[in-house]
């Protein structure tokens, strides 16, 4: 913990010398760009420039505080070389590298980064993990803000709405809620829905006592038909940004691959976080780290899983599971600590939880209902049942359970709200 309090102050100090205002304006620059590659190789090509007329993120702390997700983006004053913005996340492309799939052949998926729009020319710089989860710059452009190639015009512009609103976007947490797959007579049906799920998110530790950190807000967009595309059923609906589920032949994870109509969409509305609803009774969503995150909206787990999956995409939580099936390969490198707060291969527990734990309790800590409300080192976790720990019994990101986050995963969310909302 003096660790991180330590970097807190030092990050803080750091950010206190980037003056907004004298680097940006209040609205995005967006670049879309491929990201292409197999199992062991990526490489980025340019696409586009796009300025969008929100920007929902900080203006305090413009300099990303956590060293998590796959990927990193670096804005650079191309004046003075000064990183002015910068922002860790993770996509779909990082995932497909873990499938079988992606030893077969090389794919491409659309991908783009945001940021506030900058006065000055920049350089932007794009890096890439490798297997030992170390950054390598695999990309670079300079941008001027002038340049009138910068598209303005807004594909796919729509009213937005508040669904729960408590102040200004530049210190609050901003989820967009993209509705899938509702007609045009199902809008309020959605309408309704942003607010119980709204209610799902806030009733949730540590989200409950910190409501006055968020806005959510809704977007009245309707699809040309109802629901979302099965492909294990023949089934395929004309929906806004393209969901399946079936994504990498795993029935329940419902996800797209339409990134730039994500994009189009979250653009109606000021937003840090997106959130996608589709319009279903089938079990099934998913997330990914400053991407975006799936819910289904009328499951009778729907509620479960709106909470769990907001856990990746917002805190960049892991999946403490370990008997369900994945089409993940070798996800978690057991030589190689996660970057996940929530997991630990023993390799670097020092930087984890183990200042948590009491004197009293063994680790590793026995599967059972004795260490149920304790924090712990419990084997099985990140879709393993050896070799890799998670630091509680039970946990929101283990078991369909509500409201149930365990001590480790509560302080990751709340350093996330603090350093959104400060």
């Amino acid at each position: 913990m003096k660790y991180f309090i330590l970097f807190m102050s030092l990050f803080i100090s750091l950010n206190g010398q980037i003056k907004f205002e004298t680097f940006f304006e209040n609205k995005t620059l967006r670049i879309d760009y491929y990201h292409s590659g197999d199992n062991v190789s990526d490489e980025y090509s340019f696409d586009e420039l796009r300025e969008e007329p929100y920007w929902g993120g900080s203006q305090t702390n413009l300099l990303d505080a956590f060293n998590y997700g796959k990927y990193k983006v670096e804005v650079a004053d191309s004046a003075t070389g000064k990183i002015i913005y910068s922002k860790y996340y993770s996509t779909l492309f990082s995932e497909w590298q873990t499938t079988e799939e992606a030893k077969k052949y090389k794919k491409s998926f659309t991908e783009s980064v945001v940021f506030p729009f900058p006065k000055q020319t920049i350089l932007v710089s794009f890096f890439s993990r490798d297997r030992k989860n170390e950054l390598h710059k695999k990309f670079e452009l300079t941008v001027n803000p002038k340049d009138y190639f910068i598209a303005k015009d807004r594909r796919n512009e729509f009213p937005n709405f508040k669904v729960y609103y408590s102040g200004s976007p530049a210190n609050k947490v901003d989820i967009v809620i993209i509705p899938e797959g509702y007609t045009k007579e199902e809008m309020e049906k959605f309408k309704t829905d942003c607010g119980k799920f709204t209610q799902y998110l806030l009733n949730a530790s540590p989200y409950s006592e910190n409501k006055e950190s968020f806005n959510i807000w809704g977007i009245e967009a309707p699809s040309k038909e109802n629901g979302t595309d099965i492909p294990g059923q023949n089934i395929w609906k004309r929906t806004n940004v393209n969901t399946t589920f079936y994504t990498f032949d795993e029935e329940r994870y419902c996800m797209t691959s339409d990134f730039k109509a994500v994009r189009d969409y979250a653009a109606n509305a000021p937003y840090d976080q997106i959130y996608i609803l589709v319009n279903s009774t089938k079990y099934g969503g998913g997330s990914i780290y400053n991407h975006y995150s799936v819910c289904v909206a009328d499951h009778k787990l729907s509620e479960y899983i709106f909470v769990h999956e907001f856990g990746h995409g917002f805190a960049f939580l892991a999946d403490e599971y370990y008997t369900s099936s994945t089409a993940y390969l070798d996800f978690y490198p057991t030589n190689i600590e996660p970057l996940e707060a929530n997991l630990t291969t023993m390799v670097d527990f020092e930087s984890k939880w183990k200042s948590m734990i009491d004197k009293d309790i063994p680790m590793p800590t026995p599967n059972d209902t004795s260490y149920k409300n304790k924090v712990g080192l419990f084997e099985g976790g990140g879709y393993v049942a050896k070799n890799i720990y998670r630091p509680s019994y039970d946990c929101s990101m283990k078991s369909a359970s509500i409201n149930n986050f365990c001590p480790v995963c509560k302080k990751t969310i709340q350093e996330m709200m603090n350093y959104y909302s400060e």
